[in-house]
């Protein structure tokens, strides 16, 4: 491996760690907002606080499953690493840049075909 497959291999790994920690969070989160919902008399539609609490659990909805759709982007960046095409556009083919990589670990797109 070369030291630029283990520069991009280590962003992959610190990029996985940070969001294994997210996803947990966020399922603490929303594991502690139904455990405070059970057995309240919480009505979301004629309780003035209840649009809140719908709204807070979609939200966390939303996160965690952007979560985890970030997961198995970064397991798919490992497989493009492990195969040989980490560095290539999907689209174009073209060269991503190293920096790019190293600021967003998971893309699979070059500048030009990402904008």
């Amino acid at each position: 491996m070369t030291s630029a497959e283990q520069r991009f291999a280590s962003r992959i790994a610190e990029e996985r760690t940070s969001t294994l920690e997210l996803l947990a969070g966020l399922h603490q989160d929303l594991a502690g907002m139904i455990a405070a919902a059970v057995g309240a008399n919480a009505d979301d539609e004629h309780d003035p606080e209840g649009a809140t609490l719908a709204y807070e659990r979609a939200q966390l909805t939303v996160l965690l499953e952007q979560a985890e759709t970030r997961l198995a982007d970064l397991g798919a960046a490992e497989q493009r690493l492990r195969d040989g095409s980490y560095d290539r556009c999907e689209r174009c083919g073209g060269p991503i840049g190293e920096q790019r990589l190293l600021a967003r670990p998971a893309t699979r797109r070059c500048v030009r075909c990402a904008g």
